[in-house]
């Protein structure tokens, strides 16, 4: 039987900016002014997988 495995619903800011092919002191600054969707918990910065990709897609207004 093939299981698939389920993506995580959040990013770390390394993995975002990867994906969107930025430098990290750049993805910072979007973070901060709120340019990229984002969560603190705690220290830890995550992005929400679905509105980081429909950002990416040009679907978020």
């Amino acid at each position: 039987m093939h299981q698939q495995q389920e993506e995580s619903p959040t990013l770390t800011v390394a993995e975002a900016k990867e994906i969107a092919g930025i430098g990290m002191s750049q993805m910072y600054a979007a973070i901060k002014e709120g340019t990229i969707p984002s969560l603190r918990i705690g220290r830890r910065i995550l992005i929400p997988r679905k509105k980081f990709m429909a950002l990416l897609n040009g679907e978020a207004a």
